[in-house]
């Protein structure tokens, strides 16, 4: 009839408009994550610097507002040029009980050296250091090396100095097994793509806990943050604050990251 469109000519333009907008929000999808994990990436290169390097760590731990504990560790840390992720070697300095006790991070291997038994005992990330602060949190690590990351749009939160401050949030999804959680909301700041806050999740859904991220100061080229908040994710009243201070540049012997290394290391040579 007259004007009247052909039926089979009318199904295909439906299924092709069907396919061309799905086709697009794949493309819009894919492009989302390419973005978010583009943040991701930007957002570790503030945290650690790129280079080989040092930093010391003071752990103070806080019950009810209270000063319970309080431990000190030297951190080496350099790029697996294979992995790209970060290996580590932390020595503990104080307390006394605990000086010279070391751990390694290499790949997936963790191991904690007690050198009053010369014994090196495999450990996990989860492994409490002090209060909140785990092993995996005193590391230097990319987590764009273990994480997908989403974009989930932007929000107006309270940073760690109780300022308002308007952040992008990024949803990540563990995707490797060296991930240290199952998953993890980070907010970064909207401009500056600062680290402002996270939220780390166990494969459960539970939150285990929270960090804010505080005080950035101009460390080795770039702006990064010195303290870490860490809230329990079930009792908010158990915090634990990691403050980084003497950053510097330096080599680092590939043989400090070697498990049979580790009862030869000595402090003297630091120097």
């Amino acid at each position: 009839m007259a004007g009247r469109p052909h039926p089979i000519r009318s199904r295909r333009r439906a299924v092709l408009a069907l396919a061309l907008l799905a086709a697009g929000a794949r493309a819009g999808a894919a492009a989302s994550m390419a973005d978010a994990n583009a943040l991701l990436v930007q957002s570790d290169a503030i945290r650690n610097p790129r280079q080989p390097f040092a930093v010391d760590i003071r752990l103070s731990e806080y019950r009810d507002g209270k000063q319970v504990d309080e431990s000190s560790l030297n951190i080496y840390a350099k790029i697996d040029p294979d992995s790209g992720q970060y290996r580590n070697l932390v020595r503990f300095a104080r307390p006394l009980r605990d000086v010279n006790k070391l751990m390694l991070v290499n790949g997936n291997d963790m191991w904690f050296f007690d050198p009053s038994s010369s014994a090196a005992v495999r450990i996990s990330p989860q492994q409490r250091l002090l209060g909140r602060a785990s092993s995996g949190d005193v590391v230097t690590a990319n987590l764009a090396r273990d994480y997908r990351a989403e974009l989930a749009g932007e929000e107006r939160i309270q940073d760690g100095e109780l300022q308002a401050r308007d952040c992008t949030l990024l949803k990540l999804a563990a995707h490797t097994r060296q991930a240290n959680y199952h998953a993890v909301r980070l907010w970064l700041d909207s401009a500056s793509r600062q680290p402002v806050k996270a939220e780390y999740y166990s494969q459960s859904g539970h939150l285990l806990k929270t960090v804010m991220y505080r005080r950035a100061q101009r460390v080795l080229g770039e702006l990064r943050p010195t303290e870490a908040v860490i809230i329990d994710g079930r009792d908010t009243s158990w915090i634990t604050v990691m403050d980084f201070s003497g950053y510097v540049a330096r080599e680092i012997p590939d043989a400090w990251f070697q498990r049979d290394y580790l009862p030869r290391f000595r402090p003297e040579r630091e120097q």
